[in-house]
């Protein structure tokens, strides 16, 4: 079943950032429409298809740039998708290095904790730190630990709706055109 996003707009151009100098199919999609698009498709079935509904006068919609509207939806969600998909790249590289960092840290630790657990005379004070830098190492690795658990989920969860929106159907809708 498809789900639809109806949108109103009196000109083609208020769904076009009006800073972009490009044609209609290249340009970046306003950033309220964009919002209100991306809103009411996180609200939709993840496993549906989408059809963005755009109602407007009949002028606007028998224009030749109307057609352009549903290449440059295509074309501007294709575009965030692909950032999203770096951006998830960009936060396993952090996680990557986060993780080295905190081995390393675990592994200085765990040796430094045992050489003073090991001192003559230091027995209630080795014990005490020996745990403490034990749990320092462990410490040093929740960043990593949460990347790769947590924090990659939100990032693909996006760029899936994005791709979602990149293949979603277009449809003009005229709005006093005859019934």
């Amino acid at each position: 079943m498809q789900s639809t996003i109806e949108l109103r707009v009196e000109k083609i151009g208020q769904l076009f950032e009006s800073f972009d100098p490009m044609p209609f199919r290249e340009r970046d999609l306003d950033r309220n429409a964009e919002e209100y698009i991306v809103g009411w498709a996180r609200e939709l079935p993840g496993n549906s298809p989408i059809k963005i509904r755009v109602h407007m006068p009949a002028r606007e919609a028998s224009q030749e740039n109307a057609t352009a509207v549903a290449d440059a939806f295509s074309r501007y969600f294709q575009y965030r998708a692909e950032i999203t998909a770096g951006s998830l790249m960009e936060l396993f590289r952090i996680g990557r290095f986060s993780l080295l960092v905190g081995l390393a840290v675990l592994a200085v630790c765990t040796a430094v904790g045992q050489l003073i657990g090991r001192l003559p005379g230091a027995s209630p004070f080795g014990l005490f730190a020996q745990e403490g830098l034990i749990i320092l190492g462990w410490v040093a690795n929740w960043r990593p630990i949460e990347i790769f658990l947590y924090n990659w989920w939100p990032i693909v969860r996006r760029r899936r709706l994005f791709e979602r929106l990149a293949k979603a159907a277009i449809e003009i809708s005229p709005l006093d055109a005859p019934p």
